[in-house]
Parts: structure tokens; C-alpha cells; sequence
């Protein structure tokens, strides 16, 4: 390999190398003693080969350091440029390589792209703007955001916000409630609904084939004016399912908004939510700590004080572990 020798300007030393078979290396010599190697092959080229170098490479440098090398740690390749992407970030910033070897759906919104991904171990995966949403292995999260197996929903009625993968819908009409209304935030997610029906049958079963059933409607509409419009009409719910969105990361003015729609939604949950009713929601990634207590002061602000409490789940297709909350009105009411 052809090597050039780069000025750092006293910034230790940094040297690039460029092959014929089109490998392409970058040597970094860092002051406090980080010696990094970064090799570029292309694809169809013999990885076994490539290994090999590596293995040469690491030899070389005992050699030449005189053994006083504290530790070496190898990454695994990552590959660029891919038909099939597996890499995707985790809520708190970290990149996740999945076994991801199919595109089975994707679809571009105004407002979002939409993609069914098949994990060999998760089987699909709704992504979302590049989110993980769920996969069919998530069952947890599903149980998670209904309470845990301890909520009895028989008899009751039930307003799910969001859930377009169709999940809780699913679970939800096995416990035998009165009524679940679910409604989506706006039009754009029939998108959602339709490719969760098609390729996310693991999580949402038959429910999506009819927007009504027995026991549940989908009401393909934004939520926030159906949310005013029941609670004009004294519309009330025992249960409020809210999987619209995770807890924004930050209080940066870019996020602004997201959490002004947050507080919009939780303070019309509460609206018609019965006295005695209860709301469940998801957090964010359980290392996005400030977050998580930005949104429990958001608690302290709603127009009724409310009893709150959380737990963690492991999500399996999000590789993190996971904070779900459920809230508990304490509205008293008026008059006879």
C-alpha cells in the first residue's frame, strides 16, 4: 500500500494508505498514546484475507512497541452502503448492528418514511423516521403499556391514542372490554395501519382487517380534536392508553413542540378519564434519566393532581430497557 504522511500541526501523527486493490487505510497516532487503525475494503473482497492483514498488522505493532502495548480491542466491520441497512440508533445516541436481511415494506409520507424491516431474531420491525417501533418479538412493551397482566379490562372502555402497529388493539380485545376506541394522530398513519396489517401479523393479528369490530373501532383521524370533542361531550373512559410518542430527550427550542403537544395530550386524557380511571404511556430509554423526570414534573401541571407510578421493561428489538408509567386520576366530582 502507497502511504502519505499528514501535517497535524504537533496533533501526534496520521498517516493514510491506499492499496490497488482499492483498500484504503487511515493510521492515527493520538498524543496521550491511542494508536488507531481504520481498514476500508471493498465489497466482494476475501474477508478471510483481510483478517489475515489484521492479524499481520497486530504482530507488526507488538514488534515495533516493544510489547508495551496495555490493550488492543478489534471492532467488528461495519458495512456502508448496503441494499439492506443494519444499523440503527437506540434512544440514548448508541448504534446498534441488527440482523436485519430483508425490506419487506417502505413507504414515504409527507411527513414520515415508513419501513417494515425482518430480523432474524425480532421477525419484523416497524421503523419509523428511522425509530425502532416495535417488532414482533416486543410483547413486552404491549403488556407493559396495558399495566402488566394486573389491570382488569373486562366490562370497560378503552381509548388507545396511536398504536397504529395495532399491538394493544390486539391484546386489548382478548380481555373482553365494553368498547376500545383507538384512534391514530392523523391520516398519514392509515400508511402505518396498512403495512402493520400486512407484515406485522405477529403483533396485531387479524385486528386491522376491519377498522370495527365487536368490541373496538379505529378511527383513522387526529386525536386532538377527537379528544375535545369527547370530552364536550362528557365522553368518558376507565383506561387511556397513550402510545403516541416517547418522552421528548431534551428541552432544547427544537423540542419545543413536541412537548407542548405532550402536555396538550395528557391534560385532555385527563378530561375524560373517569375519576377513578387510569392512564399508561411510555417513557423513553431508561439512561435518558433528565427526561424522564422533565416529563414527571409535567405531572405537577395537569389540571387535577394525580397519583403516578413506573416501571422498567426490556424491550427486546431495542437492545435498552424501558420506563412505562401509569397515572391514576384523583378528580373528585361535584354536585349529585
Amino acid at each position: 500500500m502507497t502511504g502519505t504522511v499528514h501535517n497535524t500541526e504537533g496533533r501526534g501523527y496520521l498517516a493514510t494508505f491506499v492499496g490497488k486493490n482499492g483498500r484504503f487505510a487511515v493510521l492515527r497516532v493520538h498524543p496521550h498514546g491511542l494508536v488507531t487503525v481504520d481498514l476500508q475494503s471493498c465489497e466482494g473482497e476475501d474477508q478471510s484475507q483481510v483478517k489475515d492483514l489484521l492479524n499481520a498488522l497486530e504482530e507488526k505493532m507488538k514488534v515495533l512497541l516493544h510489547s508495551n502495548i496495555k490493550r488492543t480491542k478489534r471492532l467488528p466491520a461495519l458495512l456502508r452502503g448496503a441494499e439492506v441497512d443494519r444499523y440503527w440508533p437506540t434512544a440514548d445516541g448508541r448504534l446498534v448492528e441488527y440482523d436485519i436481511d430483508q425490506v419487506v415494506y417502505e413507504q414515504d409520507s409527507p411527513y414520515q418514511n415508513i419501513k417494515i424491516l425482518h430480523s432474524q431474531q425480532f421477525g419484523n420491525i416497524l421503523i419509523l423516521n428511522g425509530d425502532v417501533n416495535l417488532a414482533e418479538s416486543d410483547l413486552p412493551y404491549t403488556r407493559a403499556i396495558m399495566g402488566s397482566g394486573k389491570e382488569d379490562y373486562s366490562g370497560k372502555e378503552v381509548l388507545i391514542l396511536g398504536g397504529g402497529d395495532g399491538g394493544i388493539l390486539c391484546e386489548a380485545v382478548k380481555l373482553k372490554p365494553k368498547m376500545v376506541t383507538m384512534v391514530e394522530i392523523s391520516f398519514i398513519q392509515s400508511m402505518v395501519i396498512d403495512g402493520c396489517r400486512q407484515h406485522l401479523r405477529g403483533t396485531c393479528g387479524d385486528v386491522l382487517d376491519r377498522l370495527k369490530g365487536d368490541c373496538y373501532e379505529v378511527l383513522v383521524e387526529d386525536c386532538v380534536p377527537v379528544l375535545k370533542k369527547f370530552a364536550e361531550e362528557g365522553k368518558m373512559f376507565d383506561y387511556v392508553i397513550n402510545d403516541l410518542t416517547a418522552v421528548p430527550i431534551s428541552t432544547a427550542p427544537e423540542e419545543d413542540s413536541m412537548w407542548e403537544f405532550l402536555r396538550l395530550i395528557l391534560d385532555l386524557s385527563i378530561k375524560v378519564l373517569q375519576p377513578s380511571g387510569k392512564y399508561f404511556t411510555q417513557g423513553n430509554c431508561a439512561n435518558l434519566t433528565e427526561a424522564l423526570s422533565l416529563y414527571e414534573e409535567q405531572l405537577g401541571r395537569l389540571c387535577c393532581p394525580v397519583e403516578f407510578s413506573k416501571e422498567v421493561v426490556c424491550v427486546p428489538s431495542y437492545m435498552e430497557l424501558y420506563p412505562f408509567g401509569g397515572k391514576r386520576s384523583e378528580r373528585r366530582e361535584e354536585g349529585t
